[in-house]
């Protein structure tokens, strides 16, 4: 984000958020974090927020949202399993470069803190912002000093008004060539493969690289349709079981769910509204795929 012209934060409201998350929750898809953009909420407003959203899946999160302080963390822990940090680069003169709003350091306070909480470290990693395979002794470094058990790699989404708008994005080879030198260093990380719509022909070749499972794609938007289908046979094709579904709505009574939450009833009406929303394009997905 710091390589656009503007910086917009990204705002959820709490019931859009809970009614992706029903959503996730009960087509079968792990929760790989939450991220509502760097500050865009107040510490009080986030809480309240993760509070609903434990409340709706009687589960603790990962949280991306910039660099923490050991008083928020503090305060999140009832709701948290871990903290993860944008780090993009380990290149520190390519990242002084392309992030500039997102100075390492802060991420390494919050990672000491974290550990001293008992909570989880993982990282975000961009692969094709002008990095070479050269630079992974640096991020295997970063991994054993900060004890990070989880990392997301993603290929570089070009962007129109960016540096990166005429860039090539990384072939399906030199991602995989990442996800397999950390699998075979660190068997037990937990590695998370970032896949666009228009890229998900190369799961399979990550899934084998060592990715153990899929991240980025826009499921809500997509479900149902051809990319969806794609990616259950991609992970086919790569000998795995695909966890849930991306293409089959499953029969449930939406309303009773919400009902059932101790949440104020106002919000629960809104998530509603929201979950309506979401499933009505989701089944025109599925019947725009559907022949005749």
């Amino acid at each position: 984000m710091s390589t656009q012209n503007e910086n917009k934060k990204a705002v959820r409201s709490a019931a859009s958020l809970i009614a992706e998350l029903l959503i996730c929750k009960k087509l079968g898809w792990e929760i790989g974090f939450i991220s509502g953009g760097i500050n865009a909420f107040t510490q009080t407003k986030f809480e309240d927020t993760l509070k609903a959203m434990h409340e709706a899946s009687k589960e603790k999160f990962w949280l991306n949202v910039g660099a923490i302080s050991k008083q928020e963390l503090e305060n999140y822990l009832p709701y948290t399993k871990g903290v993860v940090g944008s780090i993009e680069t380990v290149n520190e003169e390519l990242h002084k470069k392309i992030c500039p709003s997102k100075p390492i350091k802060p991420y390494l306070e919050m990672f000491d803190n974290a550990l001293s909480l008992g909570l989880k470290t993982a990282i975000t990693i961009i692969i094709g912002l002008g990095e070479t395979i050269d630079d992974y002794p640096k991020l295997a470094e970063l991994i054993q000093k900060y004890k990070i058990s989880k990392i997301h790699f993603y290929g570089l989404n070009l962007q129109k008004g960016t540096i990166y708008e005429n860039k090539q994005p990384p072939t399906e080879e030199y991602q995989a060539e990442w996800i397999q030198k950390t699998r075979n260093d660190f068997p037990e990380i937990d590695i998370q493969c970032g896949i666009w719509a228009d890229r998900t022909d190369r799961i399979a070749t990550l899934l084998k690289a060592g990715a153990n499972s899929i991240s980025k794609f826009p499921a809500l938007k997509k479900f149902g349709a051809k990319e969806s289908q794609e990616i259950e046979k991609q992970a086919e094709l790569a000998g795995r079981k695909f966890l849930g579904t991306l293409t089959k709505l499953p029969d449930i009574d939406w309303d009773k769910e919400v009902d059932m939450l101790d949440l104020d009833e106002t919000l629960k009406e809104q998530i509603k509204h929201k979950l309506k929303q979401y499933l009505l394009q989701m089944e025109k997905n599925i019947k725009k795929t559907v022949t005749p």
